[in-house]
């Protein structure tokens, strides 16, 4: 495969994670639990799949720097989804520890707190992309 294609296919891991990150909050909503585990699972897959290839593509071929329209905002953008997506690594891998030990009351404290900022980064990693190789 060749490295051009890493960017879009991270920009797809992320939008996959932001889809089923929503779809296991409707489901915990609707007390879908099963679904709901499964959709969250497949989140972290997903996002840690997106980890992998990102950090190979950048690995071999370094950044991209962003040279288009709104120059600014980009940077913003690109500076509140890289501090959040750090940030957010220990509440996500907390509350899958805690659901995985069936610690739920400590499970819904941490992913309260973790959801918004995990789609947050998910979504804001498909704009990023489209900012950069879009634009």
């Amino acid at each position: 495969m060749p490295l051009s294609s890493f960017p879009a296919i991270d920009a797809g891991l992320n939008a996959l994670s932001a889809c089923l990150l929503f779809t296991g909050w409707v489901c915990i909503k609707r007390r879908a639990i099963g679904l709901h585990k499964a959709a969250m699972l497949g989140a972290f897959a997903s996002s840690s799949t997106f980890l992998a290839c990102y950090l190979y593509y950048h690995a071999h071929i370094g950044s991209k720097h962003y040279a288009g329209p709104g120059r600014p905002f980009y940077l913003a953008l690109l500076l509140s989804h890289t501090l959040l997506a750090v940030a957010v690594l220990p509440f996500i891998l907390r509350a899958l520890f805690l659901a995985w030990n069936e610690r739920f009351d400590g499970h819904v404290w941490w992913a309260r707190r973790a959801l918004p900022a995990w789609l947050y980064v998910s979504v804001t990693g498909v704009v990023v992309y489209w900012m950069l190789y879009r634009l």
